[in-house]
């Protein structure tokens, strides 16, 4: 009943497509134009940021970023200016950085604070009283290098000389091949939250000025920070879709032109594929959802499943238009098959993308559902507009001479594309089964490689590659990309510095502050500290509350006499009335510091450990759970590096998660339509051979290019759900229509090349078309644009190779009962003369 229930909507959707064409055109018209209105309210999000929301650890960093700012009306931000040559303790090298931090705290603009470098060091030494710029310039230039050396080695064991120096710093014949300095800016504190994220920087106008200036030093000096991270993080999008996009249209417009073979259809196929584009985006503005950096990807998908509907409508349309029907007829009969088939791909798609709103990842759900809602629009362009647009035109085309080039269907019988399609027929009626055991135990062995697949997140994921490959140097303006120096200066900061700029542990402590025996608590967690903590006589090198009332007891005898009272065993610990200590240490000239390692309220803390920079990561996150397991109090481990650690978990749970649910649902809404229309539940098991192909085939070539599971590629196992679906679905749909009239044999050999022929041409519109994104000169989206053409490459080639083996075997033990087409079960329109 609910067969005929729902082909009496179908043909109420044909009347309107066929009889009334015109209103049709003109609703979808006035639809562009409403969601067009919403094009110019997209937001843009971009960066690492984005990630972390509703990460546990984000939040308690981002928690010790509000409770321990420090309460003033401005804020700090910095830049680090790096300095290389052989040897940057020489007077030359000395001097260049010296000017340099003069020529920027001259600049008013740039809002400089205060400057600290290893050169400003040397000449405090040799000149005590040079505490200015100009001084320690005259102190630099009119000593002798004897007196240089010796004020360096004089240094050797300063750590606030040595953290300025690369790991080779040799202080017996004074020599490093790196150094850095800190230029401190005063900012509004509103505005210095947040720098490096991606998105506007307070920092990045400054830090761009600063470049100009530094050069004017001479020598090797570049400009980092935030500021710079930033504006790389914004640069790196416009300048990969300025390459992607051109070339995107360029293989596009050249496989549509093969596909369609008609400049009309061609445009009509062009305008169906922007106005899908402007309803989603525009859907986009109106919902206020942010675009973010996965969301490049939306576009290529739309494209993807655009033209392969669309090569499929007109692909089926040409085919009836051949066998004699006239344009209303032929458009009748080809819809009444294809907005079911329509109808399933758009279902499992949209289940595809759903599937990731299990994930943790705000990103990756807003992906989810903008993807979704991009495929419903996609479905009613194609599936009604695009149909309607083409029953005017060809009736124009009556009427008036409008240039007609081919009409030919692809994949026609005695074509040499036909031929090839049916590579698959042959083994599907001699030996289906061993076909199908075949490639059931080609996906095992490559879902087994696949379990080395690797996971990762960091801000280098959304930043240029530190030396952009020479096909993309070589390109004329306005193609060519800019010049990046961030993932190269982060790579040499890592390589030559022993305190990355990651190389902290925070602990953020809850409670039980006041309790006498918290410091005592903070000083044990700190005994015998893990591998990766850097550690002084077996202690950790941290700071903490503690650390600072001991470094205060030493320099403040006052203080200290108050500590010895409130300390009952004698430890130099305090373990009594805590509260009247941390008043007291708050009266003190340490009380900035304090105020940035216990709250206001005295109700929460924060413990920072140095790790070793050549720790891994996921040594330093295992002995930051250790840490934090030490205190009795309630602590949660965060910093750059668990949080990162910790989204990186989220990504690997996003991916297996969503593949889990894309799969089951797809199977679930296959079971379901198919029991429902056809009354056979178990095609959904011949569906679903080619998709288990393609999953478990692009999960090995993820290991096999080296390509991680990332914020990009998480998505693309469920995606690939998605989109190999539409490929399984058309085949076994026109299997359907072709056996309930034709024995196995002609029905396989008329669906691979009816259907078959479409879908190689939106195939490799698509792989091409996704294919590009490899040009991108952000790495991880050409990752995404490889593996989404694996993927509509792999599952065009199952659908080929191995489905009809799975439907000939579907076929042998169904009982071989002849079915009902999805449609009239004979049509109420007869063939036309060829000539009409």
């Amino acid at each position: 009943m609910a067969r005929f229930e729902f082909q009496d909507f179908i043909d109420w959707v044909d009347d309107r497509i066929v009889n009334r064409s015109r209103r049709v055109i003109l609703v979808f018209l006035v639809l562009t134009l409403v969601f067009g209105a919403g094009l110019g309210a997209v937001e843009t999000e971009s960066g690492t940021e984005q990630f972390a929301q509703e990460v546990p650890e984000e939040e308690a960093f981002t928690r010790i970023t509000e409770e321990f700012s420090p309460p003033f009306e401005e804020g700090e931000g910095s830049t680090q200016l790096i300095q290389r040559a052989p040897n940057v303790l020489t007077r030359t090298e000395l001097l260049r950085m010296l000017e340099a931090q003069q020529r920027l705290s001259e600049r008013e603009d740039l809002r400089v604070e205060s400057t600290a470098s290893a050169a400003s060091v040397v000449a405090l030494t040799l000149d005590p009283d040079a505490t200015t710029l100009d001084r320690q310039i005259v102190t630099v230039e009119s000593a002798t290098n004897s007196e240089i050396d010796a004020a360096i080695r004089s240094n050797a064991e300063n750590p606030q000389f040595t953290a300025l120096l690369a790991d080779d710093f040799n202080p017996t014949a004074p020599s490093a091949s790196a150094t850095i300095a800190v230029i401190t800016h005063s900012l509004p504190i509103a505005e210095e939250t947040g720098a490096g994220q991606g998105g506007e920087s307070p920092l990045t106008p400054i830090q761009r000025k600063a470049v100009g200036v530094v050069e004017t030093v001479g020598g090797d000096i570049s400009v980092f920070g935030s500021g710079i991270i930033a504006d790389e993080f914004g640069t790196v999008i416009t300048d990969s879709l300025i390459i992607v996009v051109p070339a995107a249209v360029l293989f596009i417009v050249f496989f549509l032109v093969i596909a369609y073979r008609d400049l009309v259809d061609l445009i009509l196929g062009a305008v169906a594929l922007g106005m899908a584009l402007v309803w989603t985006f525009g859907f986009l503005g109106l919902a206020r959802i942010p675009f973010n950096q996965i969301m490049i990807a939306v576009p290529p998908l739309l494209l993807a499943v655009g033209i392969d509907f669309g090569i499929h409508a007109v692909n089926r349309y040409r085919e009836d238009r051949a066998d004699g029907y006239d344009v209303g007829d032929a458009m009748r009969k080809a819809t009444d098959q294809l907005l079911v088939a329509f109808f399933i791909v758009t279902g499992t798609t949209v289940i595809g993308f759903l599937s990731n709103l299990v994930s943790n990842l705000t990103p990756i759900r807003d992906f989810g559902v903008v993807a979704a809602i991009g495929i419903v629009f996609t479905f009613f362009v194609f599936g009604i507009f695009l149909p309607a647009a083409k029953v005017e035109i060809d009736r124009l085309r009556q009427r008036y001479p409008i240039p007609t080039f081919s009409q030919s269907p692809l994949g026609r019988e005695g074509s040499s594309l036909g031929t090839v399609l049916r590579v698959g027929v042959a083994p599907a009626l001699r030996a289906p089964f061993v076909v199908v055991v075949i490639a059931l135990l080609l996906s095992g062995a490559a879902m087994w490689y696949a379990t080395g697949v690797d996971t990762e997140f960091g801000q280098e994921d959304f930043l240029p590659p530190a030396e952009a490959p020479a096909y993309l140097k070589s390109l004329p303006e306005p193609f060519a990309p800019g010049e990046y120096s961030v993932v190269a200066d982060i790579e040499f900061l890592e390589d030559r510095f022993a305190a990355s700029q990651s190389g902290i542990v925070t602990l953020y402590i809850e409670g039980r502050t006041t309790n006498d025996a918290f410091l005592e608590e903070l000083h044990r967690a700190s005994q015998d500290p893990p591998d990766t903590v850097i550690s002084v006589n077996r202690e950790a090198d941290a700071t903490s509350i503690l650390t600072i009332i001991q470094d205060e007891a030493d320099q403040n005898p006052e203080f200290a006499t108050l500590v010895a009272r409130h300390d009952r065993d004698g430890d130099g610990i305090p373990d009594r009335d805590l509260e009247s200590v941390y008043d007291a240490l708050f009266e003190t000239e340490s009380a900035p510091l304090a105020a940035e390692y216990l709250s206001e309220d005295y109700r929460s803390a924060r413990v920072d450990y140095r790790v070793r920079a050549d720790a891994s990561d996921d040594d330093v996150v295992a002995d930051a759970q250790i840490l934090e397991d030490r205190l009795r109090t309630p602590a949660t481990a965060t910093g750059t590096i668990v949080v990162f650690s910790a989204i990186s978990d989220l990504i690997l749970d996003s991916a297996i998660q969503s593949l889990a649910l894309s799969m089951i649902g797809t199977g679930i809404f296959l079971i379901l339509v198919y029991w429902w229309l056809e009354g056979k539940p178990s095609l959904a098991l011949a569906n679903l051979v080619p998709i288990l192909v393609a999953v478990t085939f692009v999960a090995g070539t993820m290991r096999l290019s080296n390509i991680s599971f990332n914020a990009f590629t998480a998505t693309v196992l469920a995606l690939t759900i998605g989109l190999g679906v539409d490929y399984s679905v058309h085949i076994v749909h026109r299997f359907i229509d072709e056996r309930a009239e034709h024995d196995l044999e002609t029905a396989l050999d008329r669906t691979v090349r009816g259907t078959g022929g479409a879908l190689a041409g939106s195939m490799l519109t698509t792989v091409f078309g996704l294919g590009v994104l490899v040009l991108a000169v952000l790495s991880i989206l050409g990752q995404f644009g490889l593996l989404t053409g694996a993927s509509i490459l792999y599952s065009f080639l199952a659908s080929i190779l191995v489905l009809p083996s799975a439907l000939a075997l579907w076929d042998r033990f169904s009982g071989n009962n002849p079915l009902v087409p999805l449609g009239p079960s004979a049509p109420e329109y007869g063939p036309m003369p060829a000539s009409d």
